[in-house]
């Protein structure tokens, strides 16, 4: 693995091979019990097998104790057909109840977590699924857990209120969040300490979006990863029609506001659904999802070159990008190993299925 990654990755695998004392701190201020989730929507995963679910409705972030620590072989091939009807099966609902949310393949042991809602509208429940290694399906109980939980301040109320949490990482032992809040610079990029600490207001975040020829400060980041630029860990982060863009970390102060720079237009009417850095033969990219650009490669070799789109473009320019023709309609990504990643790519006949593949 290149040693220019800051990747979520190498931080969960070199704590479950260095730092047996320092897991057993990522629980210790726990409660058991029912986490009052009112909704599961983004997902990642934190060491120990700490699933991280952000909780748009409630405004609340959950990090729940899975137990799923031991169980399972990273990097075992994945592949379930019909994964959606399987999941509606399991619930006792109709294929068409269910919305899949989010996944998060925890690294230790290859496991698929799917964050759900159980029902369409307001009176929707959340649901957490677990698809083990070997493919199968059964509900995490969110009833007598070990969990933790912080709230988002500044959380808006009405409008923008399902994109308070976006997207959501583990990085350098914070919890990193994209999402909005109620203020004029409403879209914010938060860090939060873990285990859960007091949760600050987050750095407000500025970006100038070529397609429009304009700075934006109120479009959420919808998705994004971890990166090293030139040595320093940035925030690679996607918006809808289609900016990439990148924020340093250390820039990230609470109450800062903070222009990022644009390196890439990925084309307009389009929007970002999940994405994941990696290494392959010595040359980093991006995997990302699509609405309408179908499953892309984005090069980062020149990332550290780009002084940044700010101008009008009627297209796409900056980092070059190529699309893997072979998976069509991926609704969303994980990483498994260093050289695989986990996809639920929907079929020609509509239905789901959960695919391991080797990274392009």
């Amino acid at each position: 693995m290149s040693t220019r990654f800051h990747l979520l990755i190498a931080g969960l695998l070199a704590t479950v091979l260095c730092a047996p004392a320092a897991a057993a701190s990522l629980t210790s201020g726990m409660k058991k019990g029912t986490p009052d989730l009112k909704s599961a929507g983004p997902a990642t995963f934190a060491p120990e097998g700490v699933l991280l679910v952000g909780d748009t409705l409630g405004a609340m972030i959950y990090a729940i104790a899975t137990g799923d620590t031991s169980s399972g072989t990273a990097g075992q091939p994945v592949i379930v057909d019909k994964v959606d009807e399987k999941i509606a099966a399991l619930l006792g609902i109709a294929t068409a109840e269910i919305l899949i949310n989010d996944l998060a393949v925890n690294p230790e042991t290859g496991s698929s977590f799917l964050t759900v809602s159980r029902g369409r509208g307001p009176d929707a429940k959340p649901a957490i699924i677990r698809i083990d290694s070997a493919g199968k399906i059964t509900e995490f109980p969110l009833t007598d857990v070990t969990y933790s939980s912080a709230a988002i301040p500044n959380a808006p109320q009405d409008k923008g209120r399902q994109d308070v949490t976006t997207d959501l990482q583990f990085t350098g032992g914070q919890v990193l969040v994209a999402g909005l809040s109620n203020e004029e610079f409403a879209s914010q990029l938060r860090m939060i300490p873990f285990p859960f600490g007091t949760v600050d207001k987050g750095a407000s975040v500025e970006i100038y979006h070529g397609s429009h020829g304009r700075f934006e400060t109120k479009a959420p980041v919808r998705t994004f990863a971890v990166f090293d630029v030139a040595g320093q860990p940035n925030v690679l982060a996607a918006y809808t029609c289609t900016p990439l863009v990148k924020f340093p970390v250390a820039e990230l102060k609470p109450g800062s506001k903070v222009k990022g720079t644009t390196v890439a237009e990925l084309g307009n009417h389009n929007r970002p659904l999940d994405m994941v850095v990696y290494n392959k033969d010595g040359r980093d990219w991006i995997l990302m999802s699509n609405s309408a650009r179908g499953l892309i490669k984005v090069d980062l070799a020149n990332i550290d070159k780009s002084e940044g789109i700010t101008e009008r473009i009627p297209d796409v320019a900056g980092l070059p990008y190529s699309t893997i023709e072979e998976f069509k309609k991926v609704d969303q990504l994980d990483r498994l190993d260093k050289g695989h990643a986990v996809l639920l790519v929907r079929n020609d006949g509509g239905s789901l299925a959960l695919r391991a593949i080797e990274l392009p």
